[in-house]
């Protein structure tokens, strides 16, 4: 269990505020941080990375990270920290990045094998392409095998397939590991595919904690529509299937009947539109 309860008074988008956060997160989690910009997620990753101080405390198992009388430097806090700009070391070689942290040839191989990098392991980050530095970047974090590993919207730089890609390979890496990650995002499509909770954050406080569907989702359909968008998960509730589908920076759920679910595949780009109010999904 990971106790957070800090405090600190941050220049927010709109003038001063107080980031003022209290959250109980389970061991294995993969908690999604939402929220306008500004809102102090970023302050909240440092924090727990120990790269800021705040008032307050962060506990992890048994152990404080941060109290009154304690303050753990970031090498000793067992995170893995994963950034947009990837900041590998330009004059290694990929695994060479890897081994800086950890020298575990064995780990290492595995890292690489799971993201598909194993190939370009003697490669330097320079000629790599920017999905290939943010695997690298990632097995990077996890090479300590750390007890926390946090994400600030590291996929952010790149193209739809690609981000799709990673987000798999992300999944992938955190079942594997049972690391605890909190991830800042924008995307709910990405939010929805990886976490098991999203908790948003306002001026500095937390206003809305829950399960994905339940945080993003926003039903249409009581007026015309036509819009395109991605098939994200088909559920069965009760007699029905309900298709969920990103559409833009939403979620809606269309009800479907069991011969169109039988046709329907996760990731296809699908057609989302009205008639006589009731909404209709097709593959495009």
């Amino acid at each position: 269990m990971i106790k957070i309860d800090i405090f600190k008074k941050l220049h927010g988008s709109d003038g001063q505020m107080n980031l003022d956060v209290n959250l109980e997160i389970k061991e294995g989690d993969f908690i999604a941080l939402a929220g306008l910009s500004g809102s102090g997620k970023t302050t909240l990753l440092r924090i727990l990375a120990g790269l800021e101080e705040a008032k307050g405390e962060i506990k992890i198992g048994e152990n404080y990270w941060q109290n009154e009388s304690s303050f753990l430097v970031p090498q000793k806090r067992e995170i893995g920290f994963v950034f947009q700009d990837y900041a590998l070391f330009p004059n290694m070689s990929v695994i060479d990045n890897l081994l800086f942290v950890k020298k575990d040839k064995e780990l290492a191989i595995k890292l690489l094998k799971i993201t598909e990098m194993e190939e370009l392991k003697n490669r330097l980050p320079n000629t790599l392409s920017g999905g290939q530095k943010q695997r690298v970047s990632l097995c990077r974090a996890l090479m300590n095998k750390p007890k926390l590993l946090l994400m600030d919207e590291p996929l952010s730089a790149l193209d739809p397939q690609m981000r799709a890609k990673l987000q798999q390979e992300i999944l992938t890496l955190h079942k594997e590991f049972n690391t605890t990650t909190i991830m800042v995002s924008h995307d709910p499509s990405e939010m929805y595919r990886l976490s098991n909770r999203v908790i948003v954050l306002n001026q500095g406080l937390v206003i809305n904690d829950g399960k994905a569907k339940d945080i993003l989702l926003k039903t249409s359909g009581s007026q015309k529509f036509s819009f395109e968008g991605e098939l994200l998960d088909i559920v069965k509730v009760d007699v029905i299937q309900i298709a969920i589908v990103s559409i833009g920076q939403q979620l809606v759920e269309v009800v479907v009947s069991n011969d169109e679910a039988k046709n329907l595949n996760i990731g296809l780009k699908v057609l989302v539109s009205t008639k006589a109010f009731a909404p209709l999904i097709k593959q495009i």
